[in-house]
């Protein structure tokens, strides 16, 4: 499949995150095609300007989930509580995979 540059908004408080490597995930509604493989072009966008700031990054897409016909939680649930979006990375201090009572390490 071929490659595809995707350009898209990021607001600044998101942006800087994005930069410092510490938001390493995008919530964006599914109306649009990404793929893994496809290149996410960030510009970051000022919503009290209405304008590009001029900043720019490019990113990989390594994983694309969606969540449409997801089944997990009722739809009560989902309204009362929403979802919420976990990124993580390898923890190089504890063995993967290694399961203590309710946690995993």
């Amino acid at each position: 499949m071929e490659t595809i540059r995707i350009e898209k908004k990021v607001w600044p408080e998101y942006f800087q995150k994005i930069i410092d490597e510490k938001k390493t995930y995008e919530l964006r509604l599914a109306d649009w095609v990404c793929k893994e493989g496809d290149l996410l072009v960030l510009k970051e966008w000022n919503p009290k300007t209405k304008e590009f700031t001029g900043r720019v990054v490019e990113k990989e897409v390594t994983y694309v989930g969606k969540t449409k016909h997801m089944n997990f939680w009722s739809k009560e649930d989902v309204e009362k509580y929403g979802f919420q979006v976990i990124s993580f990375k390898s923890n190089k201090q504890k063995s993967p995979g290694l399961i203590l009572g309710d946690e995993c390490y």
